[in-house]
């Protein structure tokens, strides 16, 4: 169970932490000094509220595959259950939803326009990634278990 706890936290800070880090500061790195010295509005506070909510959801998704999936998020790892507690009963895609309240809250955090137009592009790929790849991939993987679970619960919330 110990390296699945590893794994997940490296696969977190490689896949999620390149979508919501890496890419993010390298968007902004030049305007970055600007942005932590201003001074906080209510936006920038509710964004901070978006991040801390957003990495929380991701967070504990990743512990849902742990525990229930017994498996990785990363496709190379792959959850030997599907997994359909906790937030996965409201979303088919709650870690994908964590990761877009975190970019949606740097976006308010910064008011970068640049962060917003990425984020929409990465809300876009990620829909797409989810019907054409994802979905059917777990269709095959876990069958009549997938598809009621899809007639059950929405694809986003």
């Amino acid at each position: 169970m110990l390296t699945l706890y590893i794994k997940n936290l490296l696969f977190f800070i490689l896949q999620p932490g390149l979508v919501v880090g890496l890419i993010p500061y390298i968007l902004l790195q030049h305007q970055l000094p600007g942005i932590l010295n201003a001074d906080l509005n209510v936006l920038s506070y509710f964004g901070i509220f978006l991040i801390f909510v957003g990495l929380s959801i991701a967070l504990y998704c990743v512990y849902r595959f742990i525990v229930d999936g017994r498996g990785t998020l990363s496709p190379a790892h792959r959850t030997k259950a599907l997994v359909v507690k906790g937030l996965y009963k409201y979303s088919r895609n709650p870690m994908y939803v964590g990761m877009l309240l975190i970019l949606f809250g740097e976006v308010l955090f910064t008011a970068s326009w640049r962060l917003l137009v990425y984020t929409v592009a990465v809300g876009i790929a990620f829909h797409l990634f989810v019907i054409f790849v994802e979905e059917p991939r777990l269709t095959r993987d876990f069958k009549a278990d997938y598809l009621n679970y899809m007639n059950k619960v929405k694809r986003w919330f």
